[in-house]
């Protein structure tokens, strides 16, 4: 059999961005390289005074440059507390290489950020709200951080003091996101989100306190006692 090359015509080849080509892949896993880029130093202190967030036994001291304690201009204002837990994966053990990032508003209620454009609570320009920390290898992290005021939900309610979080972790090919809520806090009862997550799960989502300043907080990934994440 002989192919006139000049009368030859081929069908048209699919783009291969298209996904009866090759279909949808799914994303790449993350970590655990971010030990070794992401976390800085002071990173999982928001008042500037701590060199906790990063783990410089993962990366060459020549990288751990940001911030020395004592660097911040002035202290936030506000209650500064410290927030201790656990990553746990789904059978219990801690998970080494996880890495924890935070945002909140300061202790007035107020993000620091162009898209709260309200004039009053005011900003604390020494208090950005955003924190990093990588787990020890036992599992443990640690933020020190200003306790956060309320902010407006929907409607006229204001929610109850929290802190956002994402969770990142080796084998997760999205980060997780869920929330610190402090138990016993002011507005836990009628607060719109937590009131979304069933009564018997809530604990999942409240630190509790250990000492006056400090309060702890378990993540759990897996299993019966998962803490509660959200679909955003």
């Amino acid at each position: 059999m002989t192919t006139e090359l000049e009368s030859r015509r081929p069908a048209l080849r699919l783009d291969n961005s298209h996904p009866d080509m090759f279909g949808q892949t799914p994303s790449q896993t993350v970590g655990p390289y971010f030990h070794y880029g992401l976390p800085w130093k002071g990173g999982a202190d928001l008042t500037g005074q701590l060199e906790i967030g990063a783990r410089p036994d993962l990366y060459p001291v020549s990288h751990y440059v940001l911030r020395s304690p004592g660097s911040a201009s002035e202290m936030p204002m506000g209650e500064v507390i410290d927030i201790i837990g656990c990553v746990l994966d789904g059978r219990g053990d801690p998970v080494p290489d996880a890495m924890i990032e935070i945002w909140q508003a300061n202790s007035v209620g107020r993000y620091y950020s162009t898209d709260d454009t309200r004039k009053d609570p005011p900003m604390d320009p020494h208090f950005i709200g955003f924190g990093r920390a990588a787990t020890a290898e036992d599992g443990s992290y640690r933020f020190r951080t200003i306790y956060p005021g309320r902010v407006p939900g929907g409607g006229n309610i204001l929610q109850a003091p929290h802190i956002a979080v994402s969770v990142f972790a080796r084998g997760l090919l999205n980060r997780l996101v869920t929330r610190i809520y402090f138990d016993g806090a002011e507005g836990n009862g009628e607060d719109p989100i937590l009131n979304l997550v069933e009564e018997e799960r809530r604990s999942t989502l409240l630190a509790v306190r250990s000492a006056p300043d400090r309060w702890s907080f378990d993540i759990v990934l897996q299993g019966d006692n998962e803490t509660v994440f959200f679909t955003i």
